[in-house]
């Protein structure tokens, strides 16, 4: 029988260059870690970005001849400089009080302060990535769901005797939980269950299953333009700053030859 081998043809991508520099696949490999995305290929797309915005600003430091100076605690020689090069040529103005209260006005859902729950749980443990075992799992959380329905007054027991948290020990009882103190998906789960009752059915997060009991809601209340006006003004600042950069980016990159990459086509945020 005649075997045919087949053979893979390994296409090895153009190099990156920004005038003479050149950014290897070592260099984007090292990169990465910085640039979280939902695959790979998107990752090194991003860190490929940001290496080729990072050698485009030293070429222009090397063009206007910006040097390196004693600035911030921990700042390297090539940040000094580029921290110089955007100061000399960005400038951000003052938000002025219309277009806090603008932006106040216009996003009125969000100046709240969050709601505070009071919750105990039963963790049934399973791995993120174990399909098998979370659906063993799963399995097991709704068998307790549906004993504590018929049996609320168990709950305490139950949780020391089925839980994985530590919190077993105190029946559960995880105490207020306010936002950004626990999972994101247990978290945004706590709005929408009932108080007072078990739901019919566990949440589901990267640690397993939870069965939930919230004991009583706190509905956040509006915060008053006064107390907001400082953190708006802080992001409608930096919101300015970014797309200053962004725009003097552009201006630089017609400055330089750039190869192997396409900036105009990257159109992730800015990388800082």
């Amino acid at each position: 029988m005649n075997m045919q081998a087949s053979h893979e043809t390994v296409v090895t991508p153009p190099p990156i260059r920004v005038d003479e520099r050149e950014i290897t696949i070592e260099d984007i490999a090292r990169e990465v870690q910085y640039h979280p995305a939902p695959d790979l290929g998107e990752a090194r797309r991003r860190a490929a970005r940001a290496l080729v915005i990072r050698e485009l600003l030293l070429a222009e430091c090397d063009r206007q001849n910006v040097c390196a100076e004693s600035g911030q605690e921990g700042e390297s020689d090539e940040e000094s400089r580029i921290r110089q090069l955007l100061e000399e040529h960005i400038e951000v103005p003052e938000p002025q009080e219309s277009d806090c209260r603008r932006y106040y006005d216009a996003n009125r859902d969000k100046m709240r302060t969050a709601d505070e729950h009071e919750v105990s749980h039963i963790l049934v443990p399973a791995p993120p990535d174990d399909e098998k075992l979370r659906a063993e799992a799963r399995k097991k959380a709704l068998g307790l769901t549906q004993e504590l329905q018929a049996h609320p007054d168990r709950f305490v027991s139950m949780a020391g005797d089925f839980s994985s948290c530590p919190s077993k020990d105190v029946g559960g009882h995880l105490g207020i939980i306010a936002r950004g103190q626990t999972a994101p998906e247990f978290e945004k789960a706590l709005s929408r269950l009932p108080v007072g009752e078990i739901p019919d059915y566990p949440v589901e997060t990267r640690f397993g299953f939870h069965v939930v009991m919230v004991h009583q809601r706190a509905e956040g209340h509006p915060v008053p333009f006064d107390q907001c006006r400082s953190k708006i003004a802080n992001y409608l600042r930096e919101h300015v700053r970014r797309r200053a950069i962004s725009q003097f980016i552009q201006v630089v990159a017609g400055e330089h030859r750039i190869e192997g990459f396409d900036l105009e086509a990257a159109n992730s945020p800015l990388v800082q």
